[in-house]
């Protein structure tokens, strides 16, 4: 079992994502989006969404700190295990409480306007139950996953981390992730559904870089003359309309 898990899963997980993502991009590009629902209601949005987006960077980058970062690059530069697990807990855990307030207000604004509930499908029920429970099993790991069932004390680093950098090399060390307690491994097997769903639902939108906008020439912008300028016959300066100019009028 902990080979299927922490073996194969990871990889089947990939091959989902990447596969879905693909034939997202290949048969439906025009529901690649967010299908943004501001029209219906902006001001709660404007706080729900920022708070949502910028705790979400937070977590990911104490992610990949805290699982590709080796404890001995850590230890040689003289960040002790005491000072790292403050920062991971405080730090993280205040990302973390961020996380579920900006998802919890974005579910109520849903829940609560009525154009936008009418507009929310079964599949973005599902996706906002997976991303709120594999927030909250992340927050469930952080309180109170350093410690075993048997009072040990338990480093993820030492574990979680090992056997995440090990699946890069295709080596996956399997031991390494069954001796973790059972909290890191529930948030990780959520976060493999909440992977696994992602090309299939409005996630997909966060795979979507607007690297076009780095080509693009420039828009120029010209305001509107408060007065406009006339030239010497009277007439507004610009084209003149159909049938209207002097050689026009001089046939009629």
């Amino acid at each position: 079992m902990n080979f299927l898990l922490w073996g194969i899963l990871p990889y089947l997980t990939v091959i989902i994502l990447v596969g879905g993502l693909v034939w997202r991009y290949k048969y439906d590009q025009f529901g690649w989006t967010t299908r943004s629902s501001q029209l219906y209601e902006s001001k709660l949005l404007k706080i729900a969404s920022p708070l949502f987006h910028f705790a979400l960077l937070a977590v990911l980058i104490g992610h990949i700190v805290g699982l590709l970062i080796p404890k001995a690059f850590t230890d040689r530069i003289g960040l002790s295990q005491e000072m790292y697990h403050a920062g991971a807990l405080y730090g993280g855990g205040l990302a973390g409480l961020a996380l579920i307030a900006g998802l919890a207000m974005l579910i109520w604004r849903r829940r609560r306007t009525g154009k936008v509930f009418a507009a929310t499908t079964a599949n973005d029920k599902f996706m906002y139950l997976v991303l709120g429970a594999v927030i909250l099993a992340g927050l469930i790991a952080t309180f109170t996953g350093e410690t075993t069932p048997s009072g040990e004390h338990h480093n993820y680093r030492e574990t979680v981390s090992i056997w995440f950098r090990s699946l890069f090399v295709l080596q996956p060390n399997v031991e390494a992730m069954a001796a973790a307690t059972w909290q890191f491994k529930v948030h990780v097997l959520i976060g493999f559904a909440l992977f696994a769903i992602t090309p299939f639902t409005r996630l997909v939108h966060a795979f979507t870089a607007p690297l076009h906008y780095l080509f693009r020439p420039y828009i120029v912008y010209r305001s509107r003359d408060l007065q406009p300028t006339r030239s010497t016959s009277g007439q507004r300066r610009g084209w003149d309309p159909i049938g209207t100019s002097d050689r026009e009028r001089g046939r009629r």
